[in-house]
């Protein structure tokens, strides 16, 4: 394990690094770090349920998280997966006090927590920091709202490589390698897909792209031939997270 002031820096770098805490001064990101914890989590471990105390925000540095939420059938609902750079919790920074869902590591994950009170006071001094908060809930929302979207105009082939362009960058120049979970029922789930459905489409995505999977892993030769393919039938032109 990291000595303290290790992890402390390694912190503090990647907090430099999010959109989301540009407004902050250096003295301002140190405090933040020097409150955070940085936790090394084992696949199939729940960071908290749905209805939970509302009491941080959390960042993931490597792995993969999935949040959902249960039916009152029993069944789950994954609404989001996320890997590095993903953060959530941040609806505790708007005034909900209970978590609206749940959040379980689906692979071994590196994930850094930060006391809701901290950023809270954060918003409080800073108003450049709060309107950033209120940038990217509202950016979450045109999400979900473009996940609607996607859901009537886009095949199901489409819909994967959607999710697959969500973590490349639009300055990728060579070729791009990701590794999703090894369970790929998580991503189906995400994508409101049955298992079988999404073997089928991922196979027809591979036949229009060219994309090779091995495993858990997607390589990505020609990222504009999966651009050109994905986002035909979207109404937002890629990289579109920041839109």
């Amino acid at each position: 394990m990291l000595p303290v002031s290790a992890q402390k820096s390694m912190v503090l770098s990647h907090l430099r690094r999010q959109a989301l805490f540009k407004p902050l001064s250096d003295d301002a990101l140190a405090g933040l770090a020097e409150y955070a914890a940085l936790k090394r989590e084992k696949k199939g471990t729940v960071l908290f349920s749905a209805e939970a105390p509302n009491e941080k925000i959390y960042l993931v540095l490597s792995g993969w998280v999935k949040l959902f939420r249960e039916t009152l059938a029993g069944d789950e609902a994954v609404t989001d997966v996320l890997s590095s750079g993903g953060f959530f919790g941040e609806f505790g920074l708007s005034g909900h006090d209970e978590m609206p869902y749940g959040a379980e590591v689906v692979e071994d994950a590196e994930i850094v927590s930060i006391p809701r009170f901290l950023l809270a006071e954060e918003i409080m001094r800073n108003s450049l920091f709060g309107m950033a908060v209120v940038q990217n809930m509202t950016r979450q929302r045109l999400q979900r709202d473009m996940e609607i979207e996607h859901r009537t105009v886009q095949s199901a082939p489409q819909r994967i490589g959607c999710f697959l362009l969500k973590f490349c960058r639009g300055d990728n120049a060579g070729p791009v390698v990701l590794h999703l979970p090894y369970d790929k029922t998580v991503v189906a789930h995400r994508l409101g897909m049955q298992p079988e459905t999404f073997s089928r489409a991922l196979a027809k995505l591979r036949e229009e792209t060219g994309i090779r999977v091995r495993g858990a892993t997607v390589e990505i030769d020609n990222l504009q031939k999966l651009v050109d393919y994905t986002c035909s039938a979207c109404s937002a032109s890629f990289p579109c997270a920041d839109k």
